[in-house]
């Protein structure tokens, strides 16, 4: 978790507190409120030390994962938060009734499985944690909440959830039925960027008190925000997860999300109003970390000495047939390695993994190619952008690979969200004042 604190000037501070995960068996993975409102109050009084004297904050938006959220009601968390790559929820997975299954992806813009929060929901329904007065809320959501902020559904995160339709824009009734809570199960929806109040918290420290505050959104749709990705272009964000999005003009119709969702691809709204999104990701970071394990890589340098004898390798000596790699896919994650011959190096065991990626990339352009024109150009941002064998690899399935001069684009995407916020606040103060002074 980290707080990105930018001033009219340009200059940043970045705070980070590795995020308070909770690692159980079978690969469970959970969080707790009250791990989160440490967090953000961590990083929050961190900054204010370090803010020059008199500095005041006056915006704060929030981005963050999909997927993770909380059932909570007026008294508090009724349960931990799970990760989004949490395996609970696979029993309600297979239990879906067949009628539900037909529709979800076409409905929801997302192929059914244990990675959507609605099957987490299911999970705890069937295991007693449950309340019919309960609320869903997303991690940045509840960020915000913390804060002081209201208590909201914004609609990149809302479709994150399964709840909702995506041809309405409203909560998906049969689903809420089926899960038996009523439309309020879901806050408010928002667009991202929506004024959700002031910073008001009282253990805000005096420079974030008053701060305007909203949601900017999923976290890979708000960092092509921030990269400033063309209409024709790909968005590619490479952290554990490698995800792959087009911006479009509209949701597409109920038999292409159907479509889409069965090659892995979501079609969802964006973080820009009115806009939606394909979505589309591979588990390859996921992957290469686990290949860096495996070989004894574990720092900078390390990483860097890999790269260059990646990138240096034009040829590998092994049969064709020496090594088999599979997992990176959406829907699996496990690295498995089939090696029928020795004298296998480093490099090319990693090169080998990224070339299994691009595989799978490849199914996912061209699913996307059968219902939307092909993306001329190729976007990249995240950590493993930094490797020119992961640029050289991807430059063989991508167009035209770019990359961004930024950092932290998820971060810098949500101070875009805040700079905006201002701006709106601004202009309806001077309308407000203008509208005063002709009424006297």
């Amino acid at each position: 978790m980290k707080l990105l604190l930018v001033s009219d000037t340009g200059d940043e501070l970045v705070h980070h507190i590795p995020t308070p995960w909770v690692s159980g068996a079978g690969g469970t993975t959970s969080i707790e409120l009250t791990a989160v409102q440490a967090a953000v109050r961590g990083l929050v009084e961190q900054a204010s030390e370090q803010l020059p004297q008199g500095s005041r904050v006056v915006a704060l938006a929030a981005a963050g994962m999909g997927e993770t959220g909380f059932l909570v009601t007026a008294e508090g968390p009724v349960a931990p938060g799970f990760a989004w790559f949490d395996p609970r929820g696979s029993d309600q997975v297979d239990a879906f009734p067949p009628q539900l299954r037909e529709e979800f992806a076409g409905r929801t813009g997302l192929p059914w499985g244990v990675q959507v929060s609605a099957a987490k929901m299911l999970f705890l329904k069937d295991s007693g944690a449950w309340s019919r007065d309960a609320q869903w809320v997303n991690l940045p959501e509840l960020a915000i909440s913390v804060l002081g902020g209201e208590l909201v559904s914004e609609y990149s995160l809302a479709s994150r959830t399964g709840l909702l339709d995506q041809q309405t824009g409203r909560a998906w009734p049969e689903l809420l039925d089926y899960l038996g809570v009523p439309e309020t199960f879901l806050p408010r929806l928002v667009e991202a960027g929506t004024h959700l109040g002031y910073a008001t918290a009282g253990w805000l420290p005096e420079a974030f008190r008053g701060a305007a505050l909203t949601v900017a959104g999923h976290d890979h749709l708000v960092a092509a925000v921030s990269g400033g990705a063309e209409r024709d272009a790909y968005h590619l964000s490479m952290g554990t997860a490698e995800v792959l999005l087009r911006a479009l003009d509209n949701p597409l119709t109920f038999d292409a999300r159907r479509r889409l969702a069965d090659a892995l691809i979501n079609c969802v709204r964006h973080v820009v109003p009115g806009e939606f999104v394909l979505v589309a990701g591979v588990k390859s970071g996921l992957i290469m970390r686990r290949t860096l394990q495996l070989v004894g890589v574990t720092d900078r340098a390390g990483r860097d000495k890999l790269d260059r004898e990646v990138t240096a390798l034009k040829s590998s000596a092994l049969p064709p047939d020496a090594l088999e790699v599979s997992g990176a896919r959406n829907d699996d994650g496990v690295l498995r390695l089939t090696v029928r011959a020795d004298g296998l190096s480093p490099a090319e065991l990693f090169r080998a993994v990224l070339e299994h990626s691009n595989d799978e990339l490849e199914l996912l352009i061209a699913a996307m190619d059968r219902e939307v024109p092909p993306a001329r150009a190729t976007l990249v941002t995240g950590g493993w952008a930094e490797m020119d064998s992961v640029l050289e690899l991807r430059s063989e399935v991508l167009p035209n690979i770019y990359t961004s001069t930024r950092v932290q684009e998820t971060a810098s995407g949500a101070v875009l969200f805040a700079r905006r916020l201002i701006e709106a606040l601004e202009e309806l103060e001077g309308t407000e004042s203008d509208a005063r002074t002709e009424h006297h």
